[in-house]
């Protein structure tokens, strides 16, 4: 049986893409590290002057959870553990 993924990552992507002026496919494989959990997608690599550049897409789950990490999400409990009379 195979066992769950809960995230996944690679030192390079491979982009494919179909040019829409000659309708020729194309495919290029870049050095960005790439990171993935079900709260986003996170890709990493070195911009034109030689720094580190991150680009991260956050999935509706992710927002959730960051909105209520800073205090912006819903006043509620999902597990009933942080109540306040507890």
């Amino acid at each position: 049986m195979d066992e769950p993924v809960y995230e996944l990552s690679a030192r390079e992507v491979t982009v494919e893409f179909t040019d829409e002026r000659t309708g020729k496919t194309y495919r290029r494989t870049l050095p960005i590290d790439y990171y993935e959990t079900a709260n986003a997608v996170i890709l990493r690599g070195e911009n034109l002057d030689g720094r580190f550049s991150q680009l991260v897409f956050y999935s509706g789950r992710g927002v959730q959870r960051l909105q209520g990490l800073t205090g912006k999400g819903p006043d509620a409990d999902p597990c009933g553990t942080h109540s306040a009379d507890r």
